[in-house]
């Protein structure tokens, strides 16, 4: 059974007729030309397809294309921002400060899982600033975002070039940064 669905993949609006039966991951892979995403097991165990859809980490080997209608989907391609110079003109794209730590701690080996892992790790942030407690958070208050912390946010990604303590490291600096970047934009609003 075919159905139309329209996703909105890295801010393009994306329309597509597919399959009801077809996952996110193909339909990105093979429909979308998107090849950030990998297929590594097909079985929702390795994360190398993860994707966050309005925000939220997802793997997309486990999900349904037809459930993303209407759907903002980004892919580790769409983490990237336009960069312009001060005149106005396209300079090409920077790197989110997750993709920058990953390169500059080393954060990868071979590369296949790197997509997932850093898209992954944007997830995670994301869900550690607004509180969001891990099966390692101690206590009622705030998380702290320790090794064991990361670890475990990071867990349903895997690598099998065991570049974790540098996918770690990455993580951390990432965060570090994150924050130094609030810290400035609100001195500079206040």
């Amino acid at each position: 059974m075919k159905r139309e669905i329209t996703v909105r993949v890295d801010g393009i609006p994306r329309r597509l007729s597919i399959d009801t039966r077809m996952t996110l991951l193909d339909a990105l892979r093979e429909r979308l030309g998107v090849t950030s995403p990998k297929k590594g097991c097909d079985h929702g165990q390795c994360g190398a397809c993860t994707v966050l859809s309005g925000g939220r980490r997802v793997l997309s080997c486990l999900t349904l294309a037809v459930t993303q209608d209407g759907a903002e989907v980004v892919t580790a391609e769409g983490l990237t921002a336009e960069a312009a110079t001060p005149d106005g003109r396209h300079a090409g794209r920077d790197l989110h400060p997750v993709q920058r730590a990953f390169i500059d701690c080393d954060a990868l080996q071979c590369g296949y899982c790197t997509p997932g892992q850093v898209v992954s790790a944007v997830g995670a942030l994301d869900e550690f600033e607004k509180g969001w407690p891990s099966a390692v958070t101690k206590g009622l208050g705030a998380p702290r975002l320790d090794r064991a912390e990361v670890a475990e946010r990071m867990s349903g990604n895997l690598c099998r070039c065991a570049a974790y303590v540098n996918i770690v490291t990455a993580v951390q600096q990432a965060a570090g940064a994150a924050a130094a970047q609030r810290t400035a934009e609100t001195e500079v609003a206040g």
